[in-house]
């Protein structure tokens, strides 16, 4: 039941973010820009959570954040390097409203009958250091993503889709997974098996985003 939910919640993420990719093709690229950025923001609010992927355990995250390489794959193939630039920017700005949404929320006094301030403190006071590791990760990853993958497409000539999104991602979410979790989660859980679990869950997602990176490509560049 746990495999076939996991397969399910693969599937369902990898779907959606491809479905955005084809309304950015009728709608404008801003839609694909806006659900990358937005996908970054959840990624970094459940990454607090340990769950189990397996025999691994990973952030709660690693499911939508590892479909952002895809969406930024096929940004680049279909709208561009400088587009999918832009998209990492957008992400960064919205990480930052984050931060300090945060901030802001857990320092403001509560109403008189609220009740929940040490649960929130308790679940969104790791954020900030979490979003800090995400933010140093998210920019040296997601910016060699993009370079690669433009990289690997003037290298081959535009053939092989395949290849420059696996090895592109491949080598960008090892550079994510390291920075990440050594500066989110060290001296709080143990950061080497988190480290070998995401990288495996992050590698084995990659292979299966590659048929819905096609999908994507095909149908908005048909379009």
């Amino acid at each position: 039941m746990k495999v076939i939910f996991l397969i399910c919640w693969i599937l369902l993420t990898l779907g959606i973010s491809t479905f955005a990719l084809i309304l950015a093709k009728r709608y404008g690229v801003g839609i694909a820009t806006g659900t990358f950025a937005g996908m970054v923001v959840i990624s970094n609010i459940i990454a607090i959570k340990p769950v189990i992927f397996g025999p691994f355990i990973v952030p709660a995250a690693v499911l939508i954040y590892a479909a952002t390489f895809l969406m930024t794959d096929v940004i680049c193939e279909v709208w561009g390097k400088k587009e999918a630039q832009r998209a990492i920017i957008g992400g960064f700005i919205a990480n930052i409203f984050l931060v300090i949404g945060v901030y802001l929320t857990i320092m403001w006094p509560g109403a008189v009958f609220w009740k929940k301030q040490e649960a929130l403190v308790s679940i969104l006071g790791l954020t900030p250091r979490i979003v800090l590791a995400s933010m140093v990760a998210y920019l040296i990853s997601q910016t060699h993503d993009v370079f690669a993958f433009h990289f690997w497409k003037t290298k081959t000539k535009g053939k092989y889709l395949w290849l420059r999104n696996n090895a592109s991602t491949a080598v960008s979410q090892l550079i994510d997974t390291v920075i990440f979790i050594t500066v989110a989660f060290y001296g709080v859980m143990p950061v080497f098996s988190l480290i070998i679990g995401q990288y495996v869950a992050k590698l084995i997602i990659a292979i299966l985003d590659t048929p819905f990176c096609y999908m994507g490509v095909k149908i908005v560049k048909k379009k």
